[in-house]
């Protein structure tokens, strides 16, 4: 199985690179989060061995417990999921990196929460880029206010935007949806936010959204397989 993480990893790593190159951008100018949810630690111990370093987590426990097993590696840890009130202690303990802030009151939570003895949490905010119900994330008009009250927060440090655009193989629906969070990026940047990142694209959508400038792509089907989970 070590191969064929590390030979996953290798091709994904290969994609972006093709996909940096077609959009005329630097090569290692865009980061490869692999997603390892339901995985088992095991898998992510294999991914480190490959070299990889940054892994995102949906579900509290299952983040709390991998980094708990595998607290001797030096790991990245980013919490991708909806989070609600009740868990943001553990996630503020343990992740590096949160990118599903959707409100004030889970930044200020997360804030007030990060030890002293850590290093700011780094956080991004996510757009509902789809307008989808169904989609975290919150309206692309109230990013602004957001993101400037997120910005002062103590215990963190916002970092940019993530967002999860509609399953479609619809290019051009892709295509506005991605560019609907990139004007919103350029928009606060103007405002003087110091934003280096932009959490899009996955194991599906990766070359349309390094082409729409994502900085960092989520992939985990492509690395560790399809998933199984519980019924």
């Amino acid at each position: 199985m070590s191969d064929s993480i590390a030979q996953a990893i290798a091709s994904v790593t290969g994609r972006i690179r093709a996909a940096e190159a077609a959009a005329g951008r630097a090569a290692g100018s865009v980061r490869l989060l692999a997603v390892s949810k339901t995985f088992p630690a095991s898998a992510v111990a294999e991914a480190y061995a490959a070299g990889q370093r940054a892994f995102g987590e949906n579900y509290v426990q299952e983040l709390q417990g991998k980094a708990a097993e595998l607290a001797a590696l030096d790991i990245e840890w980013h919490f991708i999921g909806p989070l609600q009130s009740n868990k943001t202690r553990i996630v503020a303990e343990t992740a590096h990196w949160v990118h599903s802030i959707e409100r004030l009151k889970i930044a200020q939570r997360l804030s007030e929460q990060r030890p002293s003895s850590l290093p700011p949490l780094q956080v991004c905010i996510q757009l509902n880029v789809s307008g989808e119900q169904s989609k975290s994330g919150c309206q692309p008009h109230e990013a602004r206010e957001l993101a400037h009250a997120v910005a002062a927060l103590p215990g963190l440090q916002l970092r940019g935007l993530m967002c999860i655009p509609e399953a479609t193989d619809n290019a051009e629906t892709l295509a506005a949806q991605f560019a609907l969070l990139s004007g919103v990026r350029d928009e606060l940047q103007q405002d003087g936010l110091k934003l280096d990142t932009v959490s899009m694209g996955m194991s599906s959508d990766m070359a349309q959204a390094i082409a729409a400038g994502s900085t960092m792509v989520r992939v985990g089907t492509a690395i560790f397989g399809a998933r199984h989970y519980p019924q």
